[in-house]
């Protein structure tokens, strides 16, 4: 029996938990993959205030044996499921069952697909979401990277470290931040294509990538760019789908909770990229662990004459 259960280990999980343990709290991090969620797989953080530039990796690995020294325990399990039981709650995974008074859902979200034709079996294949894991496969290569916001000029910029050719392609304007966009375009070996969609991956005679079919969205025209490798970053999903029908959720499937996390269900509160806002950063999401953590806290002292 936990206090407080946190469902995953990204900056909004782990800020929770280090104030749950704080406030005197039990508390139990349950983690489906690796702690740190988005932010782990960042090369370089310079707006995160006290930090002219870390790395995710770094700033992940601070905050969870922050969280650990204070004595919050972790677990690595998918979680099925949310029960209310009475007074209680049931978390489910895939490695057992855990009981407690309140549960913090900081799930996060994952990488949002194009949805075309073969695109599940490019991944790992020509296809990544993620520069840091595979862009040393593509060095001395031509790199095709899909999106126009921070996350994706991010990638572009540490690609361009080693490809010899980056092309960033987008629909419309970028909204990066002005400075990520004049780093990057000020390189020589970087393109901007905006202004077009991804029609289909072009795969040669061993049904390797080879390039994309790109459109004018203005014109409809075609045209094909070769390249050796396409990264995605068009945006991200919610990671709420186990929680749909205990919390309420916005018709984008993000949780319907406000600055101080409550949801529609009585004893969970929600934190982070998760829940319906409108800015989603790592500083963002720290302020919302703190919040959700505090929150949840105030519900466990309300509530702990209920506990067997």
């Amino acid at each position: 029996m936990y206090d407080i259960v946190v469902i995953g280990g990204g900056p909004a999980g782990l800020t929770a938990a280090i104030y749950a343990r704080r406030n005197g709290k039990t508390v139990l991090i349950i983690e489906k993959e690796g702690f740190g969620g988005q932010m782990a797989a960042s090369p370089r953080v310079e707006n995160y205030p006290g930090f002219a530039s870390v790395s995710g990796a770094e700033l992940a690995d601070a905050m969870l044996a922050q969280a650990a020294e204070l004595g919050a325990e972790t677990e690595l399990a998918l979680v099925t499921a949310v029960r209310r039981e009475g007074n209680f709650l049931r978390v489910v995974t895939d490695g057992g069952e855990f009981r407690t008074g309140a549960v913090v859902l900081a799930a996060g979200v994952k990488h949002r697909r194009l949805g075309l034709p073969g695109e599940d079996e490019l991944i790992g294949n020509g296809l990544s979401f993620c520069a840091v894991c595979d862009g040393a496969f593509y060095e001395g290569k031509t790199v095709a990277v899909i999106g126009g916001g921070n996350s994706a000029l991010q990638e572009a910029l540490l690609l361009a470290d080693t490809c010899r050719e980056v092309v960033v392609c987008h629909r419309r304007d970028f909204t990066a931040e002005r400075h990520l966009q004049d780093e990057l375009f000020a390189r020589p070996n970087v393109t901007a294509v905006t202004g077009v969609v991804v029609r289909a991956f072009l795969r040669g005679a061993s049904g390797a990538l080879r390039g994309l079919k790109l459109a004018w969205v203005r014109t409809g025209e075609e045209m094909e760019l070769p390249c050796d490798g396409v990264f995605e970053a068009v945006g991200l999903v919610p990671e709420n789908e186990a929680f749909a029908g205990l919390v309420g959720l916005d018709e984008a499937g993000y949780i319907d909770a406000g600055e101080d996390g409550e949801t529609s269900c009585p004893g969970v509160f929600a934190a982070g990229d998760c829940r319906r806002k409108s800015v989603r950063q790592i500083a963002t999401a720290v302020g919302d662990g703190a919040a959700a953590a505090l929150a949840a806290c105030r519900w466990a002292d309300l509530h702990s004459k209920s506990k067997c």
